[in-house]
């Protein structure tokens, strides 16, 4: 088992897809993917990297790849399976061409606690819904408003 993982202990796990123009990556997001993850936040537990060209073709990049390995170096202490191949293809049918993405996945290690409480209690999650970042734009401004 990875790194000390324990479904019973497990917090909350979120995929984001992260769409970028172009084909290339840059490595910049690696320092804050390190930082939340060094500092407990989170866990990441799969990444890859998908490249989309002009006609349509698609590359799925590693983390062990070189192209990247060098920039997400200690990103995460080990790497399971948790996206599929059919998820990658998934997300690739959905980019535009001429465009890359980055898939991860991560454990909510700061959730974790409350996650164990609320199945020990045999409580259930009802209802989980991000608030889009727009929505937090207008509420932030409204409050400097008054």
């Amino acid at each position: 088992m990875p790194s000390g993982l324990n479904a019973d202990a497990v917090g909350p796990v979120d995929v984001a897809v992260v769409a970028f123009e172009g084909n290339r990556f840059n490595g910049d997001v690696a320092p804050a993917l390190r930082e939340l993850q060094r500092a407990g936040t989170v866990r990441i537990l799969d990444l890859s990297f998908i490249h989309k060209t002009g006609d349509g073709s698609v590359d799925v990049v590693e983390l062990a790849d070189e192209e990247v390995a060098e920039a997400f170096d200690h990103v995460t202490d080990a790497q399971f399976d948790l996206l599929s191949d059919e998820d990658l293809r998934t997300v690739a049918d959905n980019l535009p061409a001429n465009s890359s993405a980055l898939v991860v996945a991560w454990e909510n290690t700061w959730a974790a606690r409350l996650a164990t409480a609320v199945r020990e209690s045999k409580g259930e999650l009802l209802l989980f819904e991000r608030v889009p970042r727009d929505a937090v734009a207008e509420a932030v401004a409204a409050l400097g408003a008054e």
